[in-house]
């Protein structure tokens, strides 16, 4: 099977401080990847490397064999961002946010054609968000709220989504629904990472799981992932608990 997602040496570093190191992945189609990593592992540079949003130091990445800004041009890239990366006062409703997806279709006026209305009632359909659609974005709960960026990624046919922290602050209905979406998305074929500390939730969302720690340290089965022998060479603690690594 040929990957979605590859990822070939990948370095990116800020000033004086390496980000990510010889960073090697391949994601097939139709599989839900779960990114597992503590805080300043290098998982939200990996996204921001896939969408095309920092100049790697060197190294390559393709996304459908496209690169990031050739992908992202095509729609074939959906991002759910973490909460904290939205202006949640910024006067859109839900409909509008959803409809955003839809802009790469729609030529430089972006005027709504039948098509996107449609593609657009459809996605909202399936995130349960249809009778909120016209409320402002920030009104949403939490939960609600991750629904409608995973509704954009639908409307826009994305291919392959990243997802950055979908489970913070969301619900368990909402968190439910999401997992639900996300495999019906990565039984159509779409390739499908979500970067999450929410390990109890892996089982039931990923296909496998990889931990990084400014490089890739495993990839694998999630019950693999999930040892503590493992878990410990991803967050800097040793088997036993004693403390944090040198």
């Amino acid at each position: 099977m040929t990957a979605a997602v590859v990822v070939r040496d990948l370095s990116i570093s800020y000033g004086p401080v390496r980000a990510l190191e010889g960073v090697d992945l391949d994601l097939p189609p139709g599989r839900v990847t779960g990114l597992i990593g503590m805080n300043g592992s290098g998982k939200s540079t990996l996204f921001k490397a896939l969408m095309g949003l920092v100049r790697p130091d060197s190294g390559t990445v393709l996304l459908d064999g496209a690169d990031p800004h050739t992908a992202r041009r095509r729609g074939l890239v959906g991002y759910v961002p973490q909460s904290e990366e939205v202006d949640w006062s910024f006067p859109v409703d839900v409909r509008d946010v959803v409809m955003m997806g839809r802009y790469g279709r729609q030529g430089p006026t972006r005027r709504a054609r039948d098509a996107d209305r449609a593609a657009v009632a459809d996605a909202l359909d399936r995130v349960e968000l249809t009778g909120l659609a016209g409320r402002q974005i920030g009104q949403l709960s939490g939960g609600q709220r991750k629904r409608a960026f995973v509704a954009r990624g639908i409307a826009q046919g994305a291919r392959i989504l990243l997802l950055d922290e979908p489970f913070a602050g969301v619900d368990k209905r909402s968190e439910a629904t999401v997992v639900r979406l996300l495999r019906e998305l990565a039984d159509d074929g779409c390739t499908v990472v979500v970067s999450t500390h929410d390990l109890h939730a892996l089982p039931q969302l990923a296909d496998q799981a990889v931990l990084l720690l400014r490089r890739v340290l495993f990839r694998g089965t999630v019950a693999e992932a999930l040892r503590p022998e493992t878990l410990a060479r991803a967050f800097g603690l040793d088997v036993l608990g004693r403390g944090t690594a040198a």
